[in-house]
């Protein structure tokens, strides 16, 4: 794929966060591949920042023949379902729906969310690099599109023998096993 063709278009009201809509929670569902995980103090954390400041930001989506798939804010999305944080919005989240995605893009946008903001899941990361060769991308463009060198694509891909090996100095500090 071309690099331009990867491209957002260009100018404020093509970029979906232009877009965003109050929708119930219940519209939208968690993907199967997020390897984020969130300890009880974070998530605690996390409904104290939504009750003390609102919502600061959207749920990211895309559409899937089942209706909204989470690409980001899965954990903004079940705290949602806190009756404190439900009463702030009567029941809706804020949304923001990508355009059209495939299961590739979308994993590929929830490893770029994610990778932004913290730590990573080594052995989730594993299934998604897996999951993103088995899709037919080559270890070289899952590097090149998700900031990884050729050893650590090559080390997730190799799943099966990724714990024995694995050290803390092998895997950038946002990694946590």
């Amino acid at each position: 794929m071309p690099a331009d063709a990867m491209r957002a278009k260009s100018g404020t009201s093509h970029q979906p966060v232009a877009t965003i809509r109050w929708l119930k929670r219940d519209e939208l569902s968690a993907n199967s591949w997020n390897p984020n995980k969130q300890a009880p103090p974070e998530h605690r954390l996390l409904k104290i920042s939504i009750l003390e400041n609102g919502w600061t930001q959207p749920i990211v989506a895309r559409e899937e023949d089942s209706g909204l798939e989470i690409v980001d804010g899965y954990h903004r999305w079940l705290v949602s379902a806190d009756p404190e944080v439900a009463a702030l919005t009567d029941g809706m989240v804020p949304v923001v729906v990508l355009p059209p995605t495939d299961p590739v893009l979308a994993r590929m946008a929830t490893i770029r969310h994610n990778r932004a903001r913290g730590t990573h899941h080594v052995l989730g990361m594993a299934d998604i690099v897996a999951d993103l060769l088995e899709l037919g991308l080559s270890g070289e463009e899952i590097g090149r599109r998700l900031e990884m060198d050729e050893e650590e694509v090559d080390r997730l891909a190799d799943r099966g023998e990724m714990t024995r090996r694995h050290n803390a100095g092998g895997f950038n500090t946002g990694w946590t096993v």
